[in-house]
């Protein structure tokens, strides 16, 4: 076990219950993470950047310039261009120029490069539900719940 799945095995009474809960949401998520890591390269060979990048110009068919997609995966350009530059070789998105703006370009996936993802997003969504199985939907319901209340407290506590 990794020293971030473990975090919350350390945790005794005396810590202070949200402490123990944060710990406790660290460790599930990157539990899960390393899970979808995993079968995303067994499966489709392929990363969780790169499926993170397809996912975002799945939801823009009208597709994104670089640093747009550098700001909505919060990583650096350079991170970007690494992972275009690949998931162009493989077919799977194209670079066109910005109508707008003959200085950008947008990028969008390919026909190959919607079919694929639709392939991983559809198997990607059956392993969280399995992950997840073990939990009666009204608890993951509630916890849902618990979840944005606290999305949006630490939204409003950081504006």
């Amino acid at each position: 076990m990794n020293a971030v799945s473990g975090l919350d095995t350390r945790l005794t009474d005396d810590h202070h219950e949200s402490l123990r809960l944060w710990l406790r949401l660290l460790t599930c998520t990157h539990l899960i993470e390393t899970h979808v890591r995993k079968a995303l390269a067994t499966q489709f060979k392929t990363t969780l950047p790169r499926f993170d990048l397809m996912a975002q110009l799945e939801r823009a068919p009208q597709g994104l310039k670089m640093g747009e997609l550098s700001r909505r995966m919060l990583v650096t350009g350079g991170n970007i261009t690494g992972i275009v530059d690949q998931l162009e070789r493989a077919g799977l998105i194209v670079r066109a120029e910005d109508p707008a703006d003959r200085r950008a370009y947008l990028v969008k996936l390919t026909k190959e490069g919607r079919r694929l993802f639709a392939q991983m997003a559809a198997q990607h969504e059956s392993w969280i539900v399995s992950l997840f199985s073990g939990i009666p939907k009204r608890e993951q319901r509630a916890l849902n719940e618990s979840l944005l209340r606290l999305r949006a407290q630490l939204t409003q506590e950081s504006s």
